[in-house]
């Protein structure tokens, strides 16, 4: 199960393209709501979640996802509940995903030294001893970053790739009709 955290004031681009890409892929996936079952994003979208982030088994969890959005990443990072669960997964080998400024949130925890990743052009300063790169979405091992909305569908296709590889890709993107 993948579970995309939502905190308020999310990108919502960010958390609504990976989920479509991986449900549409045949990926178990769903919104796990930070203070909530309906959580409010950065433009005034409300997500309705399917469960609640204090309720994630990190047994039954094959990757936890951190969309952008300043609010949400803040919102993250100031539940020590769901922090500890992000840094329990990355101690366990669970894959770990983030997008625009969600990659603060796993640096804040130690787990970006020495990986390659990409954010939110500018946000590389408070990331120190992280390896950045200039792609839409990086991979490095089991860590997958991507920079910012614009890159929304590119990072989806990454968490798609992780789990079923390549052709899935090139079939969902046809299906998309991207490129």
């Amino acid at each position: 199960m993948v579970y995309i955290l939502l905190g308020k004031g999310f990108e919502e681009i960010e958390a609504v393209a990976p989920l479509d890409i991986l449900r549409r892929g045949g990926v178990e996936a769903a919104f796990a709501g930070i203070g909530g079952m309906s959580v409010e994003g950065a433009h005034g979208i409300v997500m309705n979640c399917d469960l609640n982030a204090d309720d994630i088994d990190l047994d039954k969890t094959d990757m936890l996802v951190i969309p952008g959005g300043l609010g949400g990443v803040e919102s993250i990072s100031g539940c020590e509940e769901v922090m500890t669960k992000i840094k329990n997964a990355g101690e366990k080998g669970i894959a770990l995903a983030a997008i625009c400024a969600g990659p603060t949130v796993l640096h804040r925890l130690g787990l970006l030294k020495g990986v390659k990743a990409v954010c939110y052009p500018g946000m590389e300063e408070e990331m120190p001893g992280t390896i950045f790169g200039k792609a839409p979405a990086c991979v490095d091992g089991k860590i997958i970053t991507g920079r910012g909305p614009g890159a929304a569908l590119e990072f989806g296709f990454e968490l798609l790739r992780f789990f079923k590889g390549d052709e899935a890709v090139r079939a969902m993107g046809n299906s998309m009709v991207c490129g």
